[in-house]
């Protein structure tokens, strides 16, 4: 099972009649099981390539070519519950058929089990992600979409919010695409970090981290984040030279 991306190019008309270049050439793939991480500047153009990559915008040139019948979960920058239904109701209209004991497991591992029955209105932030997390997981998706799920959320919180999607990513074969500016976020849960440039678009280096999600401790990390800032110096310097 796979996820081909292959944007040629994306343009918006202003009011005033002018053109704007969104995405300049974006191609990857990505596979069953895999963790993509687009990253960027706020502004790039990544909510649109989102927009493409699930069928939500036609008016671009190139081929999205996603697997028949695909199930996909998608997380949005804001959690968009249901103000009037309550959280178990809120993942069940968007997983019907998902078992009590489905149900229950997700809600153990994102820390919800005390929180069944409450309104959105009543729930922290971090809650509120949690829920559009189970929502997502719930429909047992073959694509993942999360688009900055730990944005605005304090370091502790983050955190503990990262180990849970990365539990949840590792219990089932699942294409996962997440968008951040953050670093942290990506060198923790991505296996494939693409870069991106400010507007237009395009994807500037793709680094493959070949350490496992699980094994990754602080010195790992550390070490990470090490080899990236080399690699961006070299490509400074290459660029500098040319």
């Amino acid at each position: 099972m796979r996820l081909e991306v292959e944007i040629t190019g994306k343009t918006f008309k202003s009011a005033a009649g002018g053109t704007h270049e969104v995405l300049a050439p974006v191609k990857f793939t990505l596979e069953s099981g895999e963790v993509g991480v687009l990253i960027g500047p706020s502004g790039c153009g990544k909510s649109t390539m989102l927009r493409i990559i699930l069928g939500l915008d036609h008016e671009f040139q190139g081929r999205i070519a996603r697997p028949p019948q695909a199930r996909i979960g998608m997380v949005f920058q804001e959690p968009r519950l249901l103000p009037w239904r309550s959280v178990e109701q809120n993942v069940r209209l968007a997983a019907p058929d998902v078992t009590d004991a489905r149900l229950s497991e997700l809600f153990k591992i994102l820390e919800l089990e005390a929180h069944r029955s409450h309104f959105p209105g009543e729930l922290s932030l971090g809650l509120a992600r949690r829920v559009a997390l189970a929502r997502a997981f719930a429909v047992e998706p073959d694509i993942l979409v999360l688009d900055e799920p730990l944005a605005s959320l304090d370091d502790a919180l983050a955190g503990r919010l990262r180990d849970e999607i990365a539990t949840l990513v590792a219990s089932r074969p699942v294409m996962t695409l997440l968008v951040t500016h953050s670093l942290d976020d990506a060198v923790h849960l991505g296996d494939r970090l693409f870069f991106l440039s400010p507007r237009p678009t395009r994807i500037v280096a793709e680094v493959p981290i070949d350490i496992p999600r699980d094994t990754r401790g602080e010195a790992e990390i550390a070490a990470i984040k090490a080899g990236l800032a080399q690699r961006t110096q070299g490509d400074r310097a290459e660029r500098d030279i040319s």
